[in-house]
This record gives structure tokens, C-alpha cells and sequence, in this order.
């Protein structure tokens, strides 16, 4: 299993042409590395909700695939259903699931944002965890009025102004394309056909009533039991076994029981484990009690062991290069950063700064994880721009697939760096923390892994530079090269601050 893993899941305006469908589900798989795990369509709705998972590289690419295969073969302007949409791919939320950050998932959709407006002209407004405006965190705001009235207002009105693309809908519409928290949906059905009850007991659950934050509930009559309907936003702040004990507290005040529930599509394995932990009252539980879980941890080891990184970085082939070296190196530095929080946090004479390195920990194995994965993802992301060097230039047509072809997968192999370069200045930055106040017999581990990210940040510029000189857009260009800067500007600030703390509180003679 992938090490960073982020899913997809789109909602696209058809749920009646199969062929149609079939199009966009093979253009999702067109990139690889790509895992589709579900599909549902609507005739009623017209309306068919995917769900895909992958690397975030790959879901990035699928995801404009299919966004640009949607608006080839959708048009709004014949599309009637029952479910409310205002474009062809009417919205693309992002999910962060494993060694991934929300921030991660924010900065896809703004790119993609910006790509989808510049490349395929269709308007793109950010909601969720992603919205540039508060009052565009929910999608059903975003969606007022529909197609139709957006059609209308979006060139006069400031509040429909798009945070990318033109002031005019086409026929594909708009894109609403968010970062937000896995959703899960629950239905809990109760022993009794009086959906009265029901909606009281929804009004009582649901955050906008005065209920449980991050919970949406109706309640319906469905095959004859009243059902408790719900969305969950954030399980981890508001937890699957607290919902439930709410409404059979609840049920209880009518003279009813639950007699079931039902999930409705995928949930994370991480909000069963928590669900089990609660009714177990397993205080003491860690995750990696779970055979599977220590199985899969000790299998990507071996394999990471295996693989022999140093001497494939020593043969004579162009991959692995200097960015999967850079992403080493970076990820080297996150491992130390973990080493010097464990060491502090399990010491009784540190007990004050216990909550804080548990943080950094966990910030920490975050980066871990994806500065791992990115040596690969360079390494493949190179691979990808010869496979385009080498598409037939024969006559116009295969000249400019192969030149597009180019341009894409170089802009990906600058991208990956720059996020290698990202996450080994959060490195040195969690390096002033635990040279600051971590366990003072680790303070030279500190300095190391501050050492080693500042190494694979400035490796990784170099990657970015290379390749930003072959791409013809100046707007990408300039925004690639100007977060660079900022990013080795910062970088060296704090790298200032962990020499300062090795001298001052180490103890250490450093020139």
C-alpha cells in the first residue's frame, strides 16, 4: 500500500448514457497509480458520484482528465434531474486518507482550480476546507439557483464571481472543487413507522438545530420504518459512537429503539477502529494492535529495506535522480524530528512539553510518509516527461499532443519538488521546536535533521528550476519560482534559529 493516499470523489451531471460514464471512469484510469473503488449513478438524479483513490500526483492528473473528458461529452444546457448542479463535473472534493495533510489537499484544488480555469476555460469555485470566502464553505450556497441562475448572475454579480476562470458559463458549466474531511454516510433505522418521531429526533442531532457539530440529519419514512438519515463531516471531532448514543438516548424518550443502522458507501477504517475502541472501553489501545495494521507496517519496511535506494541511486540509469535524493534526505530529517519527540515525550523530567511533542510527532510521521512516497513519485514523474519526449512528431496533430504532452508532465515534474521543498521547510521548522524545548541529550539529532531537510530543500529547488525552464506558461512559471523563494527565505530564517539553539542551549562551537 501506498504510503500517501488521497481519494476523489466527484460528482458528474449524467446518470443516464452509460458510454458517457464509461468515458470518464477510463479517463480517471488513464494516468495509473489509480484505484477506482466505487460508482453510483441516478437515472432520477442524472447524476453518477465516483470514488477513486492514489497518490495525490496521480489523483491530481485523473482528476483533470476527467474533468476535461466530462465537459467534452456533457452539456448543460440538455441537461434536466432532480438533483441540484451547475456544471458538467459539478463537484471534485478532495480527502486527505493516509500520510497526507489537509493542506495538501487544499493546495491540489487550488492548482487544479487554476489549471481547470486556464486550460479548459470553465469557471471553478472552492469550497470546503479550500473556500477563499467563508460564505463559499458550503456547497449548497455555491449552488443556488442552479445552472440556470448562475447562467444569469455570474457576470453581474460580485458574490457569483469565480475564484478562477471567466465570467461566463459555457455549456459545462462551472466546477466546485473543495478539500474536506472523509464524510460518512449513516442511516440509523428505529423500531417504529412514525417518521414524526424520527424528524425530532434529526432536529436534535443535527448541528444546524442546536445538535451535534459536524452532523446533517433529516428525518424520512423508508420501507415503512422512520429512519434517522446522516451525513457525518469530521468523524474525529465528533465521533461515530457518540452520534448513535445520542439518538438511542433520544429514541428512548419516544418509547422506541434502534433496530439497526445502515452506512451507505465506504468509510474510513480509522472511524471503526475508533467506534470499537469506545464500546470496548479500550482505554489503553494503539492503533498498530490491529494485526492487519502491524502486518502492513512491517511488509513496507522490508520493502523499503529491499529496494536498496542508495545503490539504484548509484547505477547508471537518470532515475532515481536528484529529487528522489532530495526527498530522501528530507524524509531523513522528518525520522529524526520523530526520534528527538519520542525521546522527550516519554521522559517524566520533560512531562510540561508532553502535549506539544506528541504534536510534532504526529506533524512529524506526516511528513515521513510523503517525503517517502515522493522519491518514488519523482523518480516516476521524470520517467513520465521521456515517454513524452519520445510520442511520433510526424505530422501536426502528433506534434501538438506530443508538445501538450510535454508541457503536462514537466509541469508535474516541477510540482512534485516544490512539494518535496515544501514539506523539508514544515522539517526545519519543526526542528527549531524540538531543539528549543526537546530532550537536550537528542538537541544534536535536532541540528541533523534540520541539516538534512535544509540539503533536500535546496536539492529539490535545483529540480524545480530545471524543469520550470521548459514550460512555456509564465503565470505557472513565476508562481512555481516566487513560492521557491519564499520557501528558502523561511527556510534559512529557521535554519538560523536551530544553529542559535545548538549554541546557546547545547552548548555546541559551530561557525
Amino acid at each position: 500500500m501506498a504510503s500517501q493516499i488521497i481519494e476523489c470523489i466527484p460528482n458528474f451531471s449524467e446518470g443516464r448514457r452509460s458510454e458517457v460514464i464509461a468515458e470518464i471512469v477510463a479517463a480517471i484510469r488513464a494516468e495509473g497509480d489509480i484505484d477506482v473503488l466505487d460508482q453510483s449513478s441516478d437515472e432520477d438524479h442524472n447524476r453518477t458520484v465516483i470514488t477513486f483513490a492514489g497518490s495525490p500526483r496521480a489523483v491530481e492528473a485523473a482528476a483533470f482528465r476527467m474533468i476535461s473528458k466530462a465537459a467534452e461529452l456533457i452539456d448543460l444546457e440538455k441537461h434536466s434531474g432532480e438533483h441540484p448542479r451547475i456544471g458538467a463535473t459539478d463537484v471534485v472534493p478532495f480527502v486527505p486518507i493516509q500520510g497526507v495533510a489537509m493542506a495538501d489537499c487544499i493546495e491540489i484544488a487550488k492548482r487544479l482550480g487554476q489549471r481547470v480555469a486556464d486550460e479548459l476555460n470553465i469557471p471553478v469555485y472552492l469550497y470546503e476546507e479550500a473556500a477563499q470566502r467563508t460564505e463559499r464553505r458550503n456547497l449548497e450556497d455555491i449552488r443556488k439557483g442552479e445552472y440556470e441562475a448562475l447562467k444569469k448572475e455570474i457576470a453581474d454579480l460580485p458574490e457569483r464571481e469565480p475564484d478562477f476562470g471567466p465570467q461566463k458559463l459555457g455549456r459545462a458549466g462551472a466546477t466546485v472543487i473543495g478539500a474536506r474531511h472523509p464524510l460518512i454516510a449513516f442511516n440509523v433505522y428505529l423500531d417504529s413507522d412514525d417518521v414524526s418521531i424520527a424528524k425530532k429526533i434529526a432536529k436534535s442531532v443535527r448541528h444546524s438545530s442546536g445538535g451535534l457539530r459536524y452532523v446533517k440529519a433529516l428525518g424520512l419514512l423508508v420501507d415503512g420504518l422512520a429512519q434517522i438519515s446522516m451525513n457525518l463531516t469530521n468523524y474525529k471531532k465528533t465521533s461515530l459512537a457518540r452520534v448513535v448514543e445520542h439518538i438511542r438516548s433520544e429514541a428512548t424518550r419516544y418509547g422506541v429503539n434502534v433496530l439497526h443502522s445502515e452506512l451507505v458507501g465506504l468509510i474510513p477504517q480509522r472511524a471503526m477502529i475508533d467506534t470499537a475502541q469506545w464500546y470496548l472501553q479500550l482505554d489503553m489501545f494503539q492503533p498498530d494492535q490491529v494485526l492487519e495494521t502491524r502486518l502492513a507496517s512491517t511488509q513496507s519496511r522490508d520493502e523499503i529495506a529491499a529496494s536498496d535506494f542508495l545503490s539504484a541511486l548509484a547505477a547508471g540509469t537518470p532515475t532515481p535522480g536528484g529529487g528522489s535524493a532530495a526527498a530522501y534526505s528530507g524524509a531523513s530529517g522528518a525520522a529524526l524530528i520523530a526520534m528527538v519527540a519520542r525521546l522527550t515525550s516519554g521522559n517524566k523530567k520533560y512531562a510540561s512539553v508532553q502535549d506539544q511533542m506528541e504534536k510534532i510527532l504526529t506533524t512529524a510521521e506526516e511528513l515521513r510518509a510523503r517525503l517517502t512516497t515522493a522519491i518514488l513519485d519523482d523518480a516516476n514523474a521524470f520517467n513520465d516527461v521521456m515517454s513524452a519526449y519520445r510520442m511520433p512528431k510526424g505530422d501536426k496533430a502528433e506534434k501538438d499532443a506530443r508538445k501538450l504532452a510535454i508541457q503536462d508532465k514537466t509541469l508535474v515534474a516541477a510540482q512534485i519538488p516544490l512539494g518535496v521543498a515544501r514539506d523539508c521547510a514544515e522539517v526545519i521548522e519543526l526542528a527549531t521546536k524540538v531543539a528549543d524545548f526537546g530532550i537536550l541529550s537528542a538537541i544534536s539529532d535536532a541540528g541533523a535533521a534540520a541539516a538534512l531537510a535544509r540539503a533536500g530543500l535546496i536539492a529539490a529547488g535545483l529540480n524545480v528550476k530545471i524543469n520550470a525552464k521548459v514550460l512555456e506558461r509564465k503565470k505557472m512559471v513565476d508562481d512555481l519560482l516566487n513560492e521557491l523563494d519564499q520557501l528558502e527565505r523561511q527556510a534559512e530564517e529557521h535554519y538560523g534559529q536551530v544553529i542559535r539553539l545548538l549554541q546557546e542551549r547545547g552548548g555546541l562551537q559551530l561557525e
